[in-house]
């Protein structure tokens, strides 16, 4: 369990630094990032709409998947009882302690008032 824990943490943050370079260089009112880094190859091969909707859809995946093994890896975080440990819980019966005033036998202790 431990192991498939850790291998999704891994995904996830190898998932997340890819998502941030995705977003960087999508095209954005001031141009963005794929000017500057040689987005115009892209752009010829693909076309500037076509390249555009590419990453968006990229996006949109990558963040759908992140979710997804979020969810996975809380869900492999929940902890499992075993059938023993179980039994064990519901053979216990609580013990009572009386709450309520218990009987005294017939000799009572009056309480001294001074001055009477």
């Amino acid at each position: 369990m431990t192991g498939t824990f850790i291998f999704l943490m891994v995904c996830i943050i190898f998932l997340c630094v890819v998502l941030a370079l995705l977003i960087l260089s999508q095209n954005s009112k001031g141009g963005g990032l794929t000017s500057t880094f040689g987005g115009n190859a892209g752009s010829q091969m693909f076309g500037v709409q076509r390249t555009n909707q590419f990453m968006t859809k990229a996006t949109w995946a990558i963040s759908g998947s992140i979710v997804a093994i979020i969810a996975m890896a809380s869900i492999l975080m929940i902890p499992k009882e075993s059938t023993i440990e179980v039994e064990a819980k519901t053979e216990k019966k609580p013990t009572s302690t009386p709450t309520g005033p218990t009987k005294t036998s017939g000799n009572t202790v009056k309480p001294v008032i001074p001055g009477k």
